[in-house]
């Protein structure tokens, strides 16, 4: 009679960098099969599949860092159909022990994705990812805007005399229009001509950054649009608060098995801190904070327009809860609502 041995199946861990990547392979009882170094190039991740293939089947790869040095990695695999996990910086309890190396790291990544302490990585092969490059220029151009105003409004504070009173009190609108047809050449002092030519400078580069913000609108609309519609039509949230709750779930929202899962990958899933006789929760501080944040401007709205949600508030506050808690509890419960409007699939 012939034993047929069944087919190994291996689990891969990577450690990711800018030019190299560093393989561990393991076992289905976790013992090392070997460690190995491959170019971070797509050739690189071609050799990387073989090596790992030597060893058996490869059932999952744990990969660190899939939104940074290992985008390229997670997307290849994903392709050539290998379930990718998303590993976390290694345990620095484990670091302190054990000291600190790519092999270590890719060790860890591999034991992680086969213990099941990661979970499914983001695809970044869709809409999302389109929306989220977008939305990384966005963020950009709107914080270079706030902090040249934000100048702008300081040198009117300093600026002579003459100049302060020509701008003092000005809307934004107003400010730049000004701001924009002031001239140096006008004045022979030299301190009020280098005040005018960088609050001119300043204006034109709030105008020029409108105008950009603009463009990228145009590009995010209509692809929020065909990827959400049913989450524009909840009540609070607008183009940039939808984007960023869809860049936090990902072109594969269906990795989110749970309402629950998804309310803890926001940080508003409360978590348990009990211990012996005392049985309490705290806030989760961790989670995406770019969707927390969304979260909580989609309550702001709710709290200004919602009758519902301002007589939800009015009643938990006389029940002894402050402000703060409440806004909390509200951003639980949207974020549920918002689970059940997600794109899956």
């Amino acid at each position: 009679m012939t034993i047929v041995e069944a087919a190994r199946t291996v689990t891969g861990g990577v450690d990711t960098h800018g030019d190299v990547h560093v393989a561990a392979a393991l076992d289905p009882i976790g013992g090392l099969l070997g460690t190995e170094s491959f170019p971070a190039t797509p050739s690189g991740y071609r050799a990387l599949v073989s090596w790992l293939e030597r060893f058996g089947t490869v059932g999952r790869v744990g990969v660190e860092g899939t939104g940074a040095y290992g985008a390229g990695l997670a997307r290849y695999l994903a392709r050539a159909g290998i379930e990718v996990v998303e590993v976390d910086r290694p345990n620095r309890q484990a670091r302190r022990k054990q000291g600190k190396s790519d092999p270590l790291d890719a060790l860890e990544a591999a034991r992680a994705a086969l213990s099941g302490r990661a979970g499914g990585a983001k695809t970044r092969d869709g809409a999302v990812e389109a929306i989220r490059v977008l939305l990384v220029a966005k963020r950009s151009a709107r914080q270079g805007r706030v902090k040249a105003l934000v100048q702008m409004r300081h040198l009117g504070y300093t600026a002579p005399d003459q100049l302060r009173s020509t701008i003092k009190g000005l809307g934004v609108a107003q400010l730049v229009a000004v701001a924009t047809g002031l001239r140096p050449a006008v004045s022979t002092d030299p301190v009020t001509a280098a005040t005018k030519a960088s609050l001119s400078s300043l204006a034109h580069r709030v105008r020029a950054l409108d105008h950009e913000i603009e463009g990228l609108d145009a590009l995010l609309t209509p692809l929020v649009t065909a990827t959400a519609p049913e989450l524009l039509e909840m009540l609070g949230v607008g183009l940039d608060t939808a984007a960023t709750l869809l860049v936090t779930a990902g072109d594969n929202a269906e990795r989110l098995v749970s309402e629950a899962g998804w309310a803890h990958l926001c940080g508003v899933a409360p978590l348990e801190a009990s211990s012996g006789k005392v049985t309490r929760h705290r806030l989760d501080r961790g989670g995406d904070r770019q969707a927390n944040a969304a979260l909580w401007r989609i309550v702001m709205v709710r709290l200004t327009c919602d009758p519902e949600t301002r007589a939800y508030m009015e009643r938990r506050m006389k029940e002894g809860r402050s402000k703060r808690e409440v806004i909390r509890i509200l951003k639980r419960y949207v974020a549920r609502e918002v689970y059940r409007h997600l794109p899956r699939g």
